[in-house]
């Protein structure tokens, strides 16, 4: 299914079901606008690549938990990570979050003489605000930077014979000239 392509009932979803996946993406949105314009650094304008539509936001690096064994959880400062990435991937046709993606990034300095960071896995986080894709990373400075994002096809089943062909395609999304502040929060 292409990005122009609206979703229609079948005998999977109807008319109902549909308005409501809307209204849980524009939730969606309105929680990812908040992160990139009042909470995030820096953060900037989604861009749609075929089924998807790509945003980011970046902040100071900062300490998560990380589950060690079972209900036995660590809180995990940052080392020498210096950086928080973001990456928020919705549906082109409704807005909500899609889960379980393989996303890669890479930061292309905009000093010739720097150093590219990446291409580094952007594993999801649960975030009690918004699902995301996320991790603490190593970059050479603040300054700008060319922010490359890879997706690759999920393996998930897709329900729905008339709306399931998508997501079929790897994409990649550019934004140049990004702003990076570094330090630990």
């Amino acid at each position: 299914m292409s990005q122009d392509a609206a979703k229609t009932t079948s005998d999977e979803v109807d008319e109902r079901q549909l308005e409501l996946a809307k209204a849980e993406g524009e939730a969606y949105t309105r929680s990812l606008d908040y992160m990139i314009e009042e909470v995030a650094d820096a953060g900037g304008d989604m861009r749609t690549a075929e089924d998807y539509v790509v945003g980011y936001a970046q902040e100071e690096a900062e300490g998560m938990y990380r589950l060690e064994s079972d209900g036995e959880f660590e809180w995990v400062e940052p080392d020498d990570e210096n950086c928080h990435l973001e990456v928020a991937v919705t549906d082109a046709a409704d807005g909500r979050f899609v889960p379980e993606l393989d996303v890669q990034a890479t930061l292309d300095p905009a000093e010739d003489d720097a150093d590219t960071v990446g291409p580094f896995e952007v594993p999801f986080v649960w975030h009690p605000g918004l699902f995301h894709y996320g991790t603490n990373l190593e970059v050479p400075g603040e300054g700008e930077y060319d922010l490359t994002i890879e997706i690759d096809p999920p393996t998930f089943m897709r329900h729905d014979e008339e709306n399931g062909d998508r997501y079929g395609e790897p994409v990649e999304v550019t934004f140049e000239d990004i702003e990076i502040e570094t330090g630990q929060d």
